[in-house]
């Protein structure tokens, strides 16, 4: 009797030994999955930023053709509606017209000049339509068009320049101020109505670097850069991905040890 006695003294302490330690296998297994999942999301975000990486070579190498491309006409009002980033911005064109000097609007602009203004001027086609021109910079001291009278063209112009999408609304850090003439992006559609503009291309043109009579604006200022750090990017969440691994990789061996001294 006293030997069974201890014997079911010793069941429980036993049972709950090994309901223990299968909770405690329990929470290391999902532990481990939770690691898996987390290496692979992390592998997902790299082979994305790998696609990126393509994605984004293949713009610069689109774009890089388009820019050095003879330029073409403008596209007319019939094909407005089917131009888009991908396809045409800084493709090479060229328009003729008559420039509505007293309708321009200046931008701020930050150029390798200094700080100053871009200068949008409408282009009035033959057709009755209109296409936004960015004539160039001018410095802000010469900002009042009294200043540079000489470069206020009263004749029909011929434009050659990059086409540009419009920029709605403003720039990054500050919003166009409508009410007050104070624009810090190119935005065609609120420009255009703004100056009493009628029926307006929804692009506008970055003159080329074409001297103008008194040396204002000054074209040719289009920055054409795109940031590329996918690969960057994809190196960092495969590394990541590898450290979650390792980190498993880690648990099971320390989990296996510690089964191997517990036998």
């Amino acid at each position: 009797m006293t030997t069974t006695k201890g014997r079911r003294q010793r069941h429980p302490q036993a049972s709950s030994e090994k309901s223990d330690r299968r909770r405690h296998r329990a929470k290391r297994a999902i532990f481990a999955v939770c690691l898996i999942m987390l290496a692979a999301a992390l592998a997902a975000l790299g082979t994305w930023q790998v696609e990126r990486l393509a994605w984004k070579r293949d713009l610069v190498a689109r774009v890089d053709q388009r820019v050095h491309a003879p330029p073409v006409k403008a596209p007319a009002r019939a094909d407005w509606n089917k131009i888009n980033a991908a396809d045409d911005e800084y493709r090479q064109v060229t328009a003729a017209g008559m420039l509505a000097n007293d309708k321009e609007t200046l931008v701020y602009a930050s150029t390798v000049l200094g700080p100053g203004y871009w200068v949008m001027t409408p282009l009035m086609l033959t057709d009755g339509t209109s296409i936004l021109v960015n004539r160039g910079f001018v410095p802000t001291e010469r900002r009042d068009p009294a200043s540079r009278r000489e470069g206020e063209v009263s004749g029909p112009v011929e434009i050659t320049g990059l086409m540009r999408m419009t920029e709605p609304k403003g720039s990054l850090l500050k919003s166009n101020d409508v009410a007050t003439d104070r624009w810090y992006s190119r935005d065609v559609a609120a420009i255009a109505q703004k100056r009493g503009v009628g029926t307006v291309a929804p692009y506008f043109i970055d003159a080329d670097a074409t001297a103008n009579s008194g040396g204002l604006p000054v074209g040719g200022l289009t920055v054409i850069a795109f940031p590329n750090n996918h690969l960057l990017y994809a190196i960092t969440w495969y590394g990541l991905a590898a450290m979650v691994l390792a980190l498993l990789v880690f648990i099971l061996r320390g989990e296996r040890a510690t089964r191997i001294r517990q036998q």
